[in-house]
């Protein structure tokens, strides 16, 4: 029966649930608890909140150093780039498409994914400031 497929769905925004979820994700997505997570907020108008916008966002991003290749150093003297660490933060830009009806304290998550670094978890605050 199609409706039997549903019969087990969950809201995870509930907050008794918030977490057995975590532990989900954690079993079936393999994070490892540690993980920080971006946590930033972005201030919007009582008409913006209302109407939804689109807005740039800047998504600092831990990655191999291009110039070394992650070992630090370039031949035998050390990598200027990334000061011998072997690593790189890149800045990633996108763009979030925010839905309308957004309140004062709503926290949106997501994850952003790169080919060549780990994914970096985001966790978006709402501030809604009263319209003058």
């Amino acid at each position: 029966m199609p409706s039997e497929c549903f019969a087990d769905e969950i809201d995870i925004d509930f907050p008794s649930v918030g977490h057995a979820v975590e532990r989900m994700r954690h079993a079936f997505l393999g994070e490892p608890d540690g993980q920080e997570i971006l946590q930033r907020e972005i201030s919007l108008s009582s008409r913006e909140a209302a109407g939804g916008l689109s807005v740039p966002f800047d998504v600092p991003v831990h990655a191999t150093c291009l110039a070394c290749g992650g070992r630090g150093e370039v031949w035998t003297e050390r990598c200027g780039a990334c000061d011998g660490t072997g690593a790189a933060l890149f800045h990633h830009a996108v763009r979030l498409n925010l839905p309308a009806g957004l309140f004062d304290g709503a926290r949106l998550r997501f994850r952003v994914k790169s080919p060549y670094a780990a994914p970096v978890r985001v966790e978006l605050r709402i501030a809604v400031r009263a319209s003058a």
